[in-house]
């Protein structure tokens, strides 16, 4: 069953400031390759997953493409509008198929211009975005299509909470920004290491523990700064869920 409380955004908001959101917020399926936003459309609504992973591309004039950031259950798409614009150079696309609340930009302008605890909230989910694009861009520069790929399967596993990713390597290779030829010898060598099984479509992860050993430092960079910016967020959201559905 879908809860608003499944985005941690959205479960750490104040009950005044969930009580003026909650109306205009509406459930909406979020299916494998539907695009959000185009790059440079006006944003009309911001969207917050609850068990559907969102791209952000940066696409090219040759028409390449590369993932600088995603967006799963820890946040939401959007934060354009109340960084001073109303469209972004980014194409929103969904990554994994799932639900999600879609709300009004207008609606969250109007909240964020209160000045009020969902400003602060969403400013600081703001900085770790930036600190997740800013990392992936020195990840794909740096770092081997292996450790690339060991990243991506981690931030997704975390948003996810399953081992079995349906996934297919040209997607992966979209996201990555990198030849498909290049991402099938990587996922070969971390199925030959027992990490994973991979199948046509499927990605199933066999040893989390073996991927952590051999991901770059980018992984733990993001993750820290998510849990720096966002832990007092997660100790709210239990007893704030817990209020709601009372």
């Amino acid at each position: 069953m879908q809860d608003p409380n499944h985005n941690h955004l959205l479960a750490a908001l104040l009950e005044p400031e969930f009580d003026r959101l909650a109306p205009h917020l509406q459930l909406v399926p979020l299916r494998l390759g539907d695009v959000l936003c185009e790059s440079s459309a006006k944003i009309d609504f911001v969207y917050f997953p609850t068990t559907a992973i969102i791209s952000i591309h940066y696409l090219l004039e040759n028409g390449g493409s590369s993932e600088i950031a995603g967006v799963g259950n820890e946040g939401m798409f959007g934060v354009a509008l109340f960084m001073g614009g109303s469209t972004t150079p980014s194409r929103a696309v969904i990554q994994t198929g799932g639900f999600g609340y879609r709300l009004p930009a207008r609606i969250l302008t109007e909240e964020f211009d209160r000045f009020g605890p969902a400003m602060r909230l969403l400013l600081r989910y703001t900085q770790a975005l930036l600190t997740h694009m800013s990392q992936t861009a020195v990840c794909n520069r740096h770092h081997t299509v292996e450790q690339q790929l060991c990243r991506w399967l981690l931030l997704t596993l975390d948003r996810l909470g399953t081992g079995e990713l349906t996934m297919t390597q040209e997607l992966i290779s979209n996201m990555l920004g990198v030849r498909r030829e290049g991402v099938t010898e990587a996922a070969g060598r971390l199925q030959a290491h027992g990490y994973i099984s991979s199948r046509r479509g499927h990605i199933t992860v066999i040893d989390r523990a073996g991927l952590e050993r051999h991901v770059c430092e980018c992984y733990g960079v993001v993750k820290k700064e998510f849990g720096r910016l966002l832990s007092d967020v997660r100790q709210r959201q239990p007893s704030s869920a817990a209020s709601r559905s009372a």
